[in-house]
């Protein structure tokens, strides 16, 4: 099994979505031990923007000779499908930012999300072409956005499950640890919760 972790946060190892992708990939690995682990750092190393030759192919009505080459950021965008076809389950761990995702996330999505390549269009829409797989997500948010305790919107969690689909990727999880600006009694409180959401999900696969 491969394991594509994406890691968004800029706090890196020590932020609360990196420490619950890490303990959803433990709970992967002892389901499955040979499974390797690739870890694409957005928080690190984003990806760039899209660039006007990409941008160009994107409105084509058919494959442009700039995005058979792959040129410009049509190349990043090449390795980042080829690296997410090539995973048997996906785990994201990223901050909510005000409401929604990080700009590290969006960038990866807009590079991942492609007609042509990883969805078609026809006379229903679009229709992806990616295998689905399982698509992991652990949400770390300063305050709380669901369940009673929400005191905030989210347009994270019903984007992304949008966005991936049209690609498709159908199969799509959420665990968070939220009302981290709390303080220490908080989060220790959203990571137990976290643990026992994790718990069920892994019992019952």
């Amino acid at each position: 099994m491969n394991i594509l972790h994406i890691s968004c946060s800029p706090r890196g190892t020590v932020s609360e979505s990196h420490r619950l992708a890490l303990r959803i990939i433990e709970h992967l690995q002892r389901a499955h031990p040979r499974a390797v682990r690739i870890e694409r750092a957005l928080g690190r190393d984003a990806p760039p923007f899209i660039d006007g030759t990409h941008a160009t192919a994107l409105g084509a009505a058919q494959t442009s000779p700039s995005e058979a080459l792959g040129e410009g950021t049509l190349a990043v965008s090449d390795m980042l499908i080829r690296e997410l076809e090539q995973a048997d389950a996906v785990v994201i761990g990223t901050p909510m930012h005000n409401f929604s995702v990080p700009a590290t996330l969006k960038l990866w999505i807009d590079h991942i999300v492609r007609v042509r390549r990883s969805f078609d269009m026809g006379a229903q829409g679009k229709l992806g072409r990616l295998r689905n797989r399982p698509v992991l997500v652990a949400v770390s948010s300063g305050g709380a956005f669901s369940g009673e305790r929400a005191r905030q919107p989210d347009f994270l969690t019903p984007y992304l499950r949008a966005v991936l689909a049209v690609i498709g990727l159908r199969d799509v999880s959420f665990f968070t640890v939220e009302g981290t600006g709390g303080g220490a009694d908080a989060v220790e409180q959203a990571r137990a919760r976290a643990e026992r959401a994790l718990q069920a999900h892994f019992d019952t696969v």
